[in-house]
């Protein structure tokens, strides 16, 4: 993500590197001493679009923080979704970078204007909702966040 391109699409500054792990715990049990405490949470599946399909799909997440950044852990459990993905590629470690967006369609819009494709999105709520963005040849993936209730009312499972 180049700063022309984050200029490009008026993003303010990255508030989240997200890591897909195989093991969550493990994953934790490495990394606490470099981040500090995690919280540790198991949803229920959620819906998403996934590469135009709608898929359940179940994660567990864990989050910890570094300065003004969330560190957010991810282990696959079930259902179509990215992070399956990734690890299906053999990969495990950084995933993605979020980015907080006042209104998600309009910036989904200028983010395939210059080359991205949203892979996995949903809408959970009005002020709530989230995309993941893909370009050809890059592996790293950008999320796009809209909450306007400003953390309050997320439900679980959404990052």
């Amino acid at each position: 993500m180049t700063d022309e391109l984050c200029a490009q699409l008026d993003l303010g500054p990255m508030d989240q590197v997200g890591f897909v792990f195989r093991d969550i715990k493990a994953a934790i049990a490495r990394y606490q001493s470099v981040f500090g405490p995690f919280s540790y949470h198991e949803y229920d599946a959620y819906e998403y679009d996934y590469r135009g399909q709608r898929e359940p799909c179940r994660l567990k997440l864990a989050f910890a923080r570094s300065g003004d950044i969330e560190i957010e852990f991810i282990e696959w459990v079930s259902g179509g979704s990215p992070h399956k993905e990734f690890l299906d590629a053999g990969r495990e470690g950084m995933h993605h970078l979020r980015f907080k967006v006042a209104q998600l369609e309009p910036k989904v819009a200028a983010a395939e204007a210059v080359g991205y494709r949203a892979i996995w999105h949903t809408r959970f709520a009005e002020g709530l909702a989230v995309a993941y963005m893909e370009r050809e040849g890059d592996p790293l993936i950008i999320e796009l966040f809209e909450d306007r209730h400003n953390g309050q009312v997320v439900p679980d499972g959404i990052s």
